[in-house]
């Protein structure tokens, strides 16, 4: 006896404006633990030093996570865009305000671009569907 093969004609409801506005949260506590996870890989030595080690560990899976979440209600594409953008530009400030980068004007202003992407991405709406 076999068993009838059935399919799903419904497809997954769109996130509400509070499932957004907790994804967009979760996407922007991720980015920064991937701020964290990339400053402790800098400071893990080539993975030699446990503690930074550990920390790297931990954030990534947080991160990862966090992203993944976040991709349930925000686009992948700008989800993405919005993890690496925020994740970067933590990262570098944190290094140029500890001095372990160089500061600059210029980098300054390419942060604060990549901060008005990001931005953009979040204000930006999608065309209504035809």
């Amino acid at each position: 006896m076999t068993t009838p093969h059935v399919t799903s004609t419904s497809s997954p409801s769109a996130p509400t404006p509070a499932q957004t506005r907790s994804a967009w949260i979760v996407l922007l506590v991720s980015a920064v633990l991937e701020a964290v996870w990339a400053t402790a890989l800098g400071a893990s030595d080539g993975f030699s030093l446990l503690g930074p080690t550990i920390v790297f560990g931990l954030a990534l899976i947080a991160s990862m996570v966090g992203l993944a979440l976040a991709m349930r209600a925000i686009p992948m594409g700008t989800a993405y865009a919005v993890w690496v953008g925020v994740g970067a530009a933590l990262t570098v400030s944190y290094a140029m305000a500890t001095g372990a980068e160089s500061a600059s004007l210029l980098k300054v202003v390419f942060l604060a671009g990549i901060v008005g992407c990001v931005i953009g991405l979040k204000v930006a709406k999608d065309p209504a569907p035809r």
